[in-house]
């Protein structure tokens, strides 16, 4: 049992360390007590897990539950309007990454077929083929460019709007509710309006497919009858937010890492084999999908620890990527890293159904981005690109690139 130390208060979130780095007082967190209790802002005494080993049993562990709706729930940041939580959130249908077997097993199932490795590698070609168009168009385009507006977004964005069948012309309205959803500071009536009107949205698109289904993931689902239209409808928000947010901010903040790292940089660059290694580097290195959620569903011992029952858990999937216990070296970026074991993807039940979809973007957009701009350089001064330290997916908020 670690010594009595006061808890942290809240979850550290300055990005004080650097653009790329966990914040300082997660990294001292990770270094002296891997689970740490952590005091929340509404007086709730939660948990706060940094270090790899205890992460993965946190998410491989049946009775830490992903069910926020089991008792009162508890944000380790401050959100603005948002009043104290007494009673369960309700459980929304079809969003299984909140939900335990079996609910998640049944749900989840009814997609496995559509995320194998074999279908994602026949799609591949067509990945390639958006990539390529989207960097003609930047090609076209007077510098400097914002690379997350005009190549980061749009690839991630149109790969999944094909396969889920999607119409692209209505990302636009969509992409607005999904980032006011996901702001850390946008009021809360502000955040539940966005969420309303993408469920809303979504609930039509479904019930359309539903009556004259096509050739795509959601229209699949939709021919299945076992399935409601609420449920299709949060499967579908889940898949269309996780299908676009994550890859695109790991294309933008991927290539400003690169751009500051570049001896990394001329490595890829030389040696074009080292790509599908150098993305399972940036992923463990970036790790931007951080900050998950559990609950203790009975009193658990973790790393030393006692996780009383009712305690919720929060992990940060980028400390346990920088964990020198696990990895050598870690907060060195090495596209020479034979990385095994990384956990930006999750670990357990939950780990991402479309890993190996964002594998292939992250290949393709990286590969073609610095094959077509051999001369790609940043376009102002480091510390003047924006950071998303108010998301809860980190990126950047734009990066103005120039070439040539």
């Amino acid at each position: 049992m670690s010594q009595q130390v006061s808890p942290v208060r809240g979850l550290p979130m300055d990005r004080d360390a650097g653009p790329f780095d966990p914040p300082a007082a997660i990294t001292a967190l990770r270094e002296t007590r891997p689970v740490s209790p952590m005091l929340f802002p509404d007086g709730h005494e939660g948990w706060l897990v940094t270090g790899y080993d205890a992460v993965r049993q946190v998410m491989s562990d049946a009775r830490f539950s992903s069910r926020g709706d089991l008792g009162v729930t508890h944000v380790p940041y401050e959100t603005p309007g948002m009043p104290v939580a007494t009673e369960p959130s309700p459980q929304i249908p079809g969003l299984f990454i909140s939900m335990d077997a079996p609910d998640h097993t049944r749900l989840r199932r009814k997609l496995t077929g559509a995320f194998t490795v074999k279908r994602m590698k026949q799609l591949e070609d067509g990945i390639i083929a958006i990539t390529e168009q989207q960097l003609d168009a930047v090609a076209q385009l007077a510098q400097p460019v914002d690379l997350v507006r005009e190549f980061a977004l749009p690839v991630p964005s149109l790969v999944i709007c094909e396969l889920l069948g999607v119409p692209y012309a209505d990302r636009e309205t969509f992409q607005a509710n999904s980032s006011k959803f996901m702001e850390r500071d946008v009021n809360l009536e502000d955040k539940m309006a966005a969420f309303g009107a993408m469920m809303g949205y979504l609930g039509q698109l479904c019930t359309d497919k539903r009556a004259e289904p096509g050739d795509d993931i959601l229209s699949d689902l939709a021919r299945d009858e076992d399935l409601s239209i609420e449920e299709l409808t949060g499967m579908a928000f889940l898949l269309l937010l996780a299908g676009h947010e994550t890859t695109a901010n790991m294309l933008s903040l991927g290539a400003f890492a690169l751009l500051e790292n570049p001896a990394q940089l001329a490595e890829l660059r030389a040696d074009p084999t080292l790509f599908p290694n150098a993305v399972e580097e940036l992923m463990r290195y970036l790790s931007v999908a951080d900050i998950f959620y559990r609950y203790a569903t009975e009193d658990i011992e973790l790393g030393g620890e006692l996780i009383p029952a009712g305690s919720t858990v929060v992990v940060s999937l980028l400390a346990a990527n920088r964990d020198p216990g696990r990895f050598e070296n870690p907060d060195v970026l090495d596209v020479h890293r034979k990385v095994r074991g990384q956990v930006a993807f999750g670990h357990g039940i939950h780990q991402c159904l479309g890993q190996q979809l964002a594998r292939i973007e992250m290949r393709a957009g990286f590969e073609g981005l610095l094959r077509r701009f051999p001369g790609l350089r940043l376009a102002v001064p480091a510390g003047e690109v924006p950071l998303r330290t108010n998301m809860n997916i980190y990126g950047v908020h734009e990066l103005p690139v120039a070439w040539g």
